[in-house]
């Protein structure tokens, strides 16, 4: 991912890199049950969050969502989100035209900022700038079908759902949960209206 398309300002936020100096903010939204319970990864411990991490692929897919600053004072960090570019699944000889074509989103917000539609202006953000500094074909994200908020989101950024799967996540309590994708093109971009 070129690092020209970073960071990227809206009316209220600034989406950039995350680096490690982030990882404490990001920390302490994360491993609150009601952002964790819906994430992939477990919240652990705080050193075991900045191993898994300190990883450079790892890091490197993660940004910080940070207010403006007002005033004085530095802008706090309110959440984040991933973007993973991969590859669209392609016949043999014509591999080298699905390479990095495409991005999965995922993303996380602080409890206290939820409700004032932040996510929804870093993940319409995060769209822009696949289908345009990065000029790929498809973003798409998936969640849990019990987290409303999430696919609710989605559906507002005019994504379509692709699939609704029946059990097919296991979450960490145990439970077989249903699961949903919804994804994007590049010409259905921006949604209308």
């Amino acid at each position: 991912m070129t690092d020209d398309a970073w960071p990227v300002r809206t009316a209220r936020l600034e989406i950039r890199r995350a680096s490690p100096d982030d990882l404490d903010a990001i920390w302490a939204y994360r491993r609150l049950t009601e952002v964790n319970n819906w994430l992939g990864g477990g919240s652990g411990s705080l050193d075991s969050f900045r191993e898994r991490l300190q990883d450079p692929d790892r890091l490197s897919t993660l940004f910080a969502i940070a207010l403006l600053p007002r005033g004085d004072g530095d802008a706090p960090i309110i959440g984040d989100i991933m973007v993973r570019i991969g590859d669209g699944w392609s016949q043999r000889e014509v591999a080298d035209q699905a390479a990095g074509v495409e991005a999965e989103l995922g993303w996380a917000l602080a409890p206290e900022f939820t409700g004032r539609g932040y996510a929804t202006e870093a993940v319409r953000a995060a769209i822009d700038v696949c289908f345009g500094r990065l000029g790929l074909r498809r973003v798409h994200a998936g969640c849990f079908a019990a987290n409303e908020p999430s696919w609710r989101l989605m559906e507002r950024l005019g994504m379509r759902r692709e699939e609704f799967s029946r059990k097919t996540a296991l979450h960490r309590s145990g439970e077989w949960m249903d699961g949903m994708n919804y994804g994007i093109l590049a010409e259905e971009w921006p949604p209308a209206g």
